[in-house]
Order: C-alpha cells, then structure tokens, then sequence
C-alpha cells in the first residue's frame, strides 16, 4: 500500500493539531510538560524495529539453500501453489533453525507475544512468474521491504550471490519472497494493542456499558484509498483503525478494527461494516486515525505511546480531537520511509452520513448512521 502523499499532507496538519490539543481545558495545560516527555519517551525507546534486516538475512540463508536441487525442487512445489509458511519448509536443518531463531527476532521486534505463531512466509513475487518457475528456471530470493520509496530490490542468486533489481520493473526471472505474515501479525498486535491501553487505564468501548434498548453506530457503506504506483515488491496492505472518543466517565476510550478486506489502493470495497460505536461515549463524536502494518510496526510501543499520549487528555466539558494525540505520538519514521499512517477522520457522529474525505486527502468513506437493536 503506497501512501507516500500523505506524509506530506500530515506533517502541517500535526503543526495545526498539536496547537488545539495544548489549547483546551486548564488541566491539560498544566500536565503539558510532563505529557511531551512521556510521549517523547514512549516513541523513541525502539522504534527501529530491524525488521527488514532480519527478513533480508533468512532470504540469503534461503537462497543459499537453493543450490541443493532438490531443496529448490521441494520450495517451487509449495510456492507454486500459493504463499507457504517458510517454518513448514524443509530445506535443511541448518535453514530450518536460521529460520525459527529469526521468528523469535521478529516477536521482539514487533512487540508480539514471544509465544507467537510463525511469522515468516514466503510467496511469488508476481503470477505471471509462475510460468517460469514451473519451467525449472532458477528463482532469485529477496526480502519484501517496508519501505514503498525504495528505488532498487537486493535480491539473491541460488548460492547467495547479490543481484540488483528495479523497483518498479517486475523482473524476467521468477522471485521468491520472504516476508512477514502481517494478516497474523495484525490479528496478534491488536490483542497486545487493546491489552496494553487497559492496562495503562484506556478503556475499550465494549466496557462499563449498561443494558439500553440499541445504541446508535456508524457504518462504512464504502472506502476507497488512493491510486498511487508501488513497487511490485510490495503484497496486500494490512489495514486497521484505531477509533477514540470519551467515556461516559469523561476519559477517552479506544478502539481498534480491522478492514482485512482493504487489500490494494485505487480499489473501492463495499464492506457494510460498523465502524463507531456510540454505546459508551460521552459526546456525539469520535476520531478515527486508519493505519497500516507494513511489516515494521512494533504494537507493544505503539499501544505505550498511544497510552503516554491520550492519558494526559481530559475531559474539560467540550469534545477535543483525539486524532492529533495520536498522530503525534507516531515515530518520526512513520513520516519519512514507512507508510504505517494511512489517513484520519474527525468528529463523526451518529448523523454522519455520506461520502466523508480523509483529513490527509488520501482517502475516502461512504457512511451512514446504523442503530443496533438488543436483542
């Protein structure tokens, strides 16, 4: 997913943001110091994750093994037939533990569970290569990269001989990539996401609810993302919200929801899927800030410097935008290599209705209120 024009459009509007946040109730004034070094302290401690490196060392490892044919034969069985998890692949003892030792890097690095499932696959970079590799020709090795502006591929020969590649010209020759499950990744990070927040006092909306009749919520009839080029290293996004408003108690509350079906950009998706709930907000109104695993994101700091972030907020009799706390709780390389922000949207409420554009102009949803009955 290349969202590379957003970060130009979000870097002034965290400037404008920044200034409405500081400028609300008195005590949020007064706890603004404090708040900035949490933040500060929360965003920068590990955010470069490593890992591409990681990644780009098991497909080296992997191409190495494919000096041994029939090794290479086993591989190009599997991956013909679709994305295989690289821990199932028998390739070797030597491989099989650079394998598994690289899968607990990669828990760490993402702040997943150290008890976590495999998070290692390997795929075709491309159908059309197919064709190719069940031909016997010898397939290159590279690491998907979650950079979307690189310009060159480092990819590996069978025998572990570096090869240059285009970006954005898909090559001749088949390519087998390594890369990380971020569908698995995803479902995992937002468990440590929503368990970190509530342990740092954030609630999920789905708390401290009181029996009523139906609650009103906001649904996405439609969304579409824009049509940017991408390099065809780059697989299916990995798309996610993170939805806040405030409690009936005054403190914000938190939500996460997954949109796994928003794959590509430049593709319209008709969900009919609930995106707000109003159950248990004190106001009318909720922020949604849509972000994107790309492979790099670590939950663990990202839920701790969300938390940093949104605890100093408080309710000072007025609805104040959550998004911008949010945003600027994000590591710095959110905005320059990695495109994990994707776009936000302010103040919906349950009388949002129609096409809503993106704050960042990256993209768009079609919404309408939606009452859910009880039962």
């Amino acid at each position: 997913m290349h969202t590379r024009s957003v970060r130009h459009a979000a870097l002034p509007l965290i400037t404008l943001m920044a200034i409405v946040v500081t400028s609300v109730a008195t005590p949020a004034q007064a706890l603004s110091v404090d708040r900035k070094a949490a933040v500060d302290a929360a965003r920068t401690s590990g955010y470069a994750t490593g890992v591409f490196p990681i990644v780009d060392r098991v497909a080296g490892q992997l191409a190495r093994s494919l000096q041994d044919r029939a090794v290479q034969d086993r591989i190009v069985s599997s991956v013909a037939n679709g994305p295989v998890d690289l821990m199932s692949v028998r390739a070797g003892s030597s491989l099989t533990q650079a394998v598994r030792g690289a899968n607990q890097e990669l828990l760490t690095a993402k702040g997943l569970p150290p008890t976590g499932a495999s998070m290692l696959r390997l795929r075709l970079a491309h159908p059309d290569m197919r064709a190719a590799l069940l031909r016997g020709e010898a397939p290159l090795v590279a690491a998907t990269h979650s950079d979307d502006a690189v310009t060159g591929v480092l990819a590996y020969e069978p025998g572990g001989a570096t090869v240059h590649l285009d970006a954005v010209l898909l090559p001749q020759r088949p390519v087998l990539l390594v890369e990380v499950d971020t569908a698995q990744a995803l479902t995992m990070g937002l468990d440590v996401l929503r368990a970190t927040l509530a342990q740092r006092g954030i609630a999920g909306v789905g708390t401290g609810l009181t029996a009523t009749a139906g609650y009103w919520a906001t649904k996405v009839n439609a969304v579409r993302l824009s049509d940017d080029k991408e390099p065809w290293i780059k697989g299916a996004a990995e798309i996610f919200n993170v939805v806040g408003g405030f409690g009936l108690d005054g403190k914000v509350k938190i939500d996460t929801v997954q949109m796994p079906y928003l794959d590509y950009d430049g593709t319209t998706y008709f969900p009919n899927q609930l995106l707000v709930h109003f159950s248990a907000y004190k106001y009318n109104l909720a922020d949604v800030v849509m972000m994107e695993d790309d492979g790099d994101t670590n939950y663990l700091q990202l839920a701790q410097a969300i938390a940093a972030a949104l605890l100093y907020i408080v309710d000072g009799g007025a609805y104040t935008p959550l998004v911008s706390a949010i945003l600027a709780a994000m590591p710095n390389s959110w905005w320059t290599d990695d495109p994990d922000y994707v776009d936000s949207w302010y103040a919906l409420s349950t009388r949002s209705s129609g096409r809503l554009n993106g704050a960042a102009a990256n993209g768009w949803m079609d919404v309408v209120p939606y009452w859910v009955e009880q039962f």
